[in-house]
């Protein structure tokens, strides 16, 4: 129950808070909290994740004591749900084409900050593998050096981690203006220091480092197998740890699975180690949609789901088949089919590893979708519930089972050939217009997979 003093109440706080800080960082922290309940004695409040509700308990408890119910003890009386998470995922962000600026209050000899203007935060579109690694690189932009320290982001090629970094720089640098932040690939710090030390003004670079507030490093694991490199990139993490400095590292590993010294892996452990992890299938169409709308090229939704079955591992290929298939398109003249992609992006489809797909695995699958016993697939059940459940099975035993149809049918309990041929061709038909249907057999295959 939400009384209407309370939920003034609440109101007032945010016009408080609202004149108090950037509209980045309201729009980000404070604009997600919903009042879900609100009495006299307390307030419950729903935050999309535990970054929010640390963030608004960290920056504002003695600003919300005076607006909302309080404790005995004190502090401010509200309860905190975490929102579930959206169902329908949103697109992970992809890379674009290099566009860099450089920041020109970097001396020229460490001038090897480069922040892509297209990679910020109102970019970066979320997706269930990345929601927790974003909430934290928020949190790190929004308190530099205070939470997450040192933040950690690993992940596979084209997923988005250099995006994050780069966010994570412009958000800083817009709302943090006296702070000195440096973004650099692991590369270029090595190259740094060799050029240093040719030059004998290493004492110089040291001081350069040494006085950022914010070091932002790209792939560090080029630093493997260098011993003397990595002992400097040590002694710099510890002194500007020490001195509550914020560090940002990527790598295509979690630290302990880099060929590094075990102080190394020990200081990059200290704080928070976020992963950013694959896009499942919804995602990536999300992104094949959202990139060709960029370039104003419409893709129908079955052929971009189509396109995000045969492409997934590298999402930066994502972007390429766009751009290979619009110009494909355009120069011949042809519509945007499922048969027109295969001719244009056969060399991008990527084969999924070979693995031993069972009927009684087609069946746990099926039975955990539909909500069904295994036992009534196999059964005579002509039930509406059961029988489209098992011929969803048959119409994936065919599709993913090398095997004769006598055997295959056999493991239905004791169908005939005749039965799983027609289940077959009844599904085959109806997932071409059955959106419903396409998704579920789409699940079914993602779990058979996993």
């Amino acid at each position: 129950m939400i009384t209407s003093q309370t939920q003034d109440s609440w109101d007032f706080f945010l016009e408080f808070i609202e004149e108090r800080c950037s509209s980045t960082e309201f729009e980000n922290w404070i604009s997600p909290i919903k009042v879900i309940e609100s009495t006299s004695d307390k307030l419950v409040l729903e935050v999309p994740n535990i970054f929010v509700q640390e963030y608004l308990v960290d920056n504002y408890k003695k600003d919300l004591v005076q607006f909302v119910p309080t404790l005995s003890s004190g502090e401010p009386a509200i309860e905190f749900v975490i929102a579930e998470p959206k169902k329908q995922a949103q697109a992970n962000q992809i890379s674009v084409p290099v566009s860099e600026i450089a920041s020109s209050d970097i001396p020229k000899e460490h001038q090897e900050l480069r922040l892509n203007p297209f990679y910020t935060f109102e970019n970066f579109i979320e997706g269930p593998s990345n929601q927790f690694v974003k909430s934290a690189a928020l949190g790190v932009a929004a308190r530099p050096g205070k939470s997450y320290n040192p933040l950690f982001i690993h992940g596979g090629v084209g997923l988005g981690k250099t995006h994050l970094l780069h966010a994570i720089g412009h958000t800083i640098k817009q709302n943090h203006k006296k702070l000195r932040v440096h973004a650099i690939t692991t590369e270029a710090f090595i190259n740094d220091l060799v050029d240093n030390l040719r030059n004998k003004t290493l004492d110089k670079m040291k001081k350069f480092y040494r006085s950022l507030d914010v070091l932002l490093v790209d792939d560090i694991q080029f630093l493997q197998n260098r011993q003397n490199f990595e002992e400097e990139f040590c002694n710099t993490f510890e002194t500007l740890i020490n001195q509550n400095k914020q560090i940002v590292i990527t790598s295509d590993k979690p630290p302990g699975q880099l060929k590094l010294s075990e102080r190394m892996i020990a200081r990059m452990e200290w704080g928070l180690v976020a992963n950013i992890g694959v896009p499942d299938l919804e995602t990536r169409v999300a992104i094949l949609q959202h990139k060709a709308e960029q370039k104003g090229f419409k893709i129908p939704q079955k052929v971009a789901f189509f396109i995000a079955e045969h492409i997934f591992n590298n999402v930066r290929q994502l972007e390429g088949a766009i751009n290979r298939l619009s110009a494909y398109c355009r120069m011949m003249g042809l519509d945007v089919t499922e048969e027109v992609v295969e001719k244009a992006l056969s060399e991008l489809f990527q084969m999924a590893p070979s693995k031993r797909i069972s009927v009684e695995n087609i069946l746990k699958s099926v039975a955990t979708i539909y909500e069904v016993r295994i036992s009534d697939l196999k059964g005579n059940s002509r039930s509406k519930d059961i029988a489209f459940p098992r011929q969803v099975a048959m119409y994936l035993a065919k599709e993913l089972i090398n095997d004769s149809l006598i055997k295959l049918s056999s493991s239905f309990g004791g169908k005939t050939h005749s039965t799983l041929l027609h289940a077959w061709k009844k599904i085959s038909g109806q997932v071409e217009t059955d959106e419903v249907l396409r998704k579920q057999i789409q699940m079914a295959r993602r779990n058979l997979e996993a």
